[in-house]
């Protein structure tokens, strides 16, 4: 069979997920609860673990490439650079640059983050969804920062489910236009696919529930500018850039959801995935890591710095 990647109908609305899979790939329902377990089944970029979860229309099912008895491989390419920061046993953390994909997709079968991983650590080929090997979240393509990957199957199953707790500790810094008043705050809106496009995500009725809380870092008069460090507190797609834009402060750089301002000459957004906590799988230690901003990320806060002095 083919992998999946498409909304779900409305025909399937509350069809429990085991047999869904199991309907849309022809593998057997034993087979598909198996995926979902392993973590390789993924609802709006999320891995599901609860096999009778009742699944909503328009949510996005992701299921990769699974038969019955074998596994669809990846070719390893030693040509992705990776900034490794930290590296044991049974767990990977990665500094993404901006630009690098995560793992392939639609239109993006090679060159990835993940082709690069094979190539270092050919182990986690065998380590969760065989599209997404030993990859416990994601990070968009133009978003850099920390990332952690997965190196047996137990850690997997122990990562993915810290996520699920909302156990994993994942701060970003983004430059948003315009003054954010309140020092701190907390969006709570649901998320889901746009009316206006199935590339991007929007506030919308009915969507999943979604929480972002957010404390001010520094705010700069011209521009009009404010310094956010987010955190996640669910892991929806897009859900910081959908967030901040849906109460009238869109990221700098983000062209995708807003067009029509001038971007500080940045040509992505102003996203930086700062800070990741975490426990240890084996050890129970907890565990923490941080990265600086990137240098065209850096270089225009030293530009607004230098035009309110």
């Amino acid at each position: 069979m083919t992998g999946l990647h498409e909304p779900i109908p409305p025909a399937l609305d509350g069809e429990r997920l085991d047999r869904l899979v199991s309907l849309l790939t022809g593998i057997s329902r034993s087979r598909a609860a198996r995926a979902i377990e392993d973590g390789q089944v993924l609802i709006d970029d999320e891995p599901v673990l609860v096999r009778s979860r009742r699944v909503q229309a328009g949510e996005e099912l992701t299921v990769p490439d699974i038969a019955e008895g074998e596994v669809q491989g990846l070719r390893p390419d030693p040509g992705v650079e990776i900034v490794v920061v930290h590296e044991d046993a049974e767990v990977i953390v990665v500094d993404k640059a901006a630009g690098v994909i995560v793992h392939p997709g639609a239109g993006h079968d090679e060159g990835t983050l993940v082709h690069g991983l094979l190539a270092r650590y050919p182990e986690v080929a065998s380590v969760g969804s065989v599209l997404r090997p030993g990859i416990v979240h994601r990070l968009d393509r133009g978003t850099s920062g920390l990332l952690m990957v997965a190196r047996t199957a137990a850690t997997h199953a122990s990562l993915v489910r810290q996520l699920s707790d909302r156990r994993v500790d994942r701060r970003y810094l983004a430059l948003v236009h315009g003054c954010v008043e309140a020092d701190e705050g907390r969006i709570e809106a649901p998320i889901g696919r746009s009316p206006r496009g199935r590339t991007r995500m929007a506030v919308v009725a009915g969507g999943r529930e979604a929480r972002t809380a957010y404390t001010v870092q520094e705010r700069w008069g011209r521009p009009g500018t404010t310094l956010l460090e987010c955190r996640l507190e669910t892991g929806r797609t897009h859900q910081i850039r959908v967030h901040l834009t849906a109460i009238g402060h869109p990221l700098v750089g983000d062209a995708a959801y807003d067009s029509s301002r001038e971007h500080l000459g940045l040509d992505r957004p102003f996203l930086h995935a700062g800070h990741l906590g975490f426990m240890h799988p084996a050890t129970g230690a907890a565990m923490a890591f941080d990265s600086s901003l990137p240098a065209d990320l850096a270089g225009v806060l030293e530009n607004l710095a230098e035009g309110s002095g």
